[in-house]
C-alpha cells in the first residue's frame, strides 16, 4: 500500500534565524501536514498560531495507524519548540532597535548629563560651549577646530549632539552653517539662546593703560567698538575669542589684551578689566543642538520647526510659498535664502529681451508649529505642491529663557 505524505507551509516560517523585528507585523501562521493512503482516508493536523496568546490548537479527523501517530506528535513537538523560542528573540530584536529621542530625553539630559558628550567649535571658554553647558550643564564638551568638524563629530558617533550658532541680534546669521546644515543629515533637536557679554582680559598684574593691543574674533572686536576706540589700541583678529583668551596666557603677554568672556577669564586665570564692553547690551546669539535621530514632535508645549526648500521661476511663487503658512496663522519667526551651491545661477528666457540669469535660491524658513499639530502637516503638504525640494531639518522646542 503506497503512502504519500503532503507538507505545505503557509505564512511564516517558525526558524528562529528568520524571525525578528521585522516580523512584528504578521499575525498568525498555519502550519498543514496531509497525509494520504490511497486516497480512501485522511489524516490530518493543522497547527494555528498567534502572537496574541501563542495558542496551538490541533484538530485530528481520523488515525488509520500507529505511524501516523507518531508523526503527528513529533510535528506537535517540533513547533511547541518553535513557539516556545519565539517570544525571547522578538524581545531581543525589540531591545536593539534605535529609538529616536523624545522631548523627555531633551529635557531630562540636564540631570544625566555626565554621559552626553556635545561638539562645538573652538576652545574652552568659547560662546559655543557655553551654550552647550547652558542646555545641559553635566555634559561632556568637545571643541572642535571647524564648525563642520563638529557635525562629522556627531555623525561618527564621537558626540551624542553638537551645538553650533546660527545667528546673532548684531551681526546676523551665520550662512556657513546654513549650508551645512543641508550638506549633512543631522536633525535640530533644540535652540538655545544666550546673551553674550564681552570682558577685555589681560594676563595678571596688567593694566587697561598697559595695553597697546588687543586680540579677539572680528565680530566680538566689532561689537566692542565704542569701549575699543577711546582705548586707543590696536585691534588683531583671532578664529575665537577663546583662542585669544588661551594665546594671551600661553604667551604671557603684557602688553596685549583680548575680548572673550567671563569664563574664559576663569580657565586661562586671566583677569578681568572690564565687563559688558559691547556697544548694545543685548547681544544674544541664538544656537542650534544637532543630533543623528529627530525628537518626537508634541503639541503639550511651544515648539519650532525649520525646513528648507526650493521653488521654480515665477511671478508670486515665493509669495504662495509663505501663503500656506499664514493661511492657517503659523507664525514664520526666521527666512533666510542661500544661493544654490550646485546650481547657482537659472537662465530664463524672454522672448522681447532674449535670455537673462538670476541666482537659484534655497530658502530656509523657522515657523512656529508642531508637526504633530494638524495645521503644521497641512502647511508643509500645501507646500509641496509648488515646492521643487522640500526637506525638514527638525521640529524641536522653544528656547524663550535669556
Amino acid at each position: 500500500m503506497a503512502l504519500k505524505a503532503v507538507v505545505g507551509l503557509s505564512g511564516y516560517s517558525t526558524s528562529q534565524s528568520q524571525l525578528g523585528a521585522s516580523d512584528l507585523g504578521f499575525k498568525s501562521y498555519r502550519v498543514s501536514c496531509n497525509r494520504v493512503r490511497d486516497s480512501e482516508k485522511i489524516c490530518r493536523w493543522v497547527i494555528s498560531s498567534s502572537f496574541n496568546g501563542l495558542s496551538v490548537h490541533r484538530a485530528t479527523r481520523s488515525v488509520e495507524d500507529e505511524n501516523s501517530s507518531k508523526q503527528a506528535a513529533e510535528l506537535q513537538r517540533l513547533v511547541d519548540q518553535s513557539n516556545k523560542n519565539v517570544p525571547r528573540r522578538l524581545h531581543k530584536d525589540l531591545g536593539s532597535l534605535p529609538r529616536p529621542l523624545s522631548v523627555t530625553d531633551l529635557s531630562a539630559s540636564s540631570n544625566d548629563g555626565s554621559k552626553v558628550r556635545i561638539s562645538f567649535k573652538g576652545v574652552r571658554g568659547a560662546y559655543s560651549e557655553d551654550a552647550a553647558l547652558k542646555i545641559c550643564p553635566n555634559c561632556e564638551t568637545v571643541p572642535c577646530d571647524e564648525f563642520e568638524d563638529a557635525f562629522k563629530a556627531v555623525e561618527l558617533w564621537l558626540v551624542d549632539k553638537a551645538v553650533l550658532p546660527i545667528e546673532n541680534s548684531l551681526a546676523g546669521s551665520i550662512h556657513r552653517n546654513y549650508d551645512l546644515l543641508l550638506r549633512h543629515r543631522l536633525h535640530i533637536v533644540g535652540e538655545v539662546q544666550l546673551v553674550c557679554d564681552f570682558c577685555l582680559l589681560a594676563c595678571p598684574g596688567v593694566r587697561t593703560e598697559q595695553l597697546k593691543r588687543v586680540l579677539s574674533h572680528p565680530q566680538a572686536l566689532a561689537q566692542s567698538d565704542i569701549f575699543l576706540s577711546k582705548l586707543g589700541i590696536v585691534r588683531e583678529s583671532v578664529d575665537d575669542a577663546a583662542c585669544a583668551a588661551q594665546f594671551l596666557a600661553l604667551s604671557n603677554l603684557w602688553d596685549s589684551g583680548a575680548v572673550a568672556s567671563a569664563r574664559a577669564a576663569d580657565i586661562y586665570g586671566l583677569n578681568i578689566l572690564a565687563k559688558g564692553i559691547q556697544d548694545d547690551p543685548n547681544n544674544i546669539t541664538r544656537f542650534l543642538v544637532l543630533a543623528r535621530d529627530p525628537i518626537i514632535p508634541r503639541a503639550d508645549r511651544p515648539f519650532k520647526t525649520s525646513v528648507v526648500f526650493t521653488l521654480e521661476e515665477g511671478p508670486g511663487v515665493l509669495f504662495k510659498a509663505l501663503a500656506v503658512f499664514a493661511l492657517r496663522d503659523i507664525n514664520l519667526t526666521k527666512i533666510e535664502s542661500r544661493p544654490q551651491r550646485k546650481r547657482p545661477l537659472r537662465v530664463v528666457d524672454d522672448s522681447n529681451n532674449g535670455s537673462a540669469k538670476y541666482f537659484d535660491y534655497l530658502f530656509y524658513i523657522d515657523f512656529e508649529a508642531s508637526m504633530a499639530e494638524p495645521r503644521a502637516q497641512n502647511a508643509l503638504g500645501h507646500l509641496q505642491e509648488f515646492a521643487t525640494f522640500l526637506r525638514v531639518l527638525g521640529c524641536y522646542p522653544m528656547d524663550t529663557m535669556l
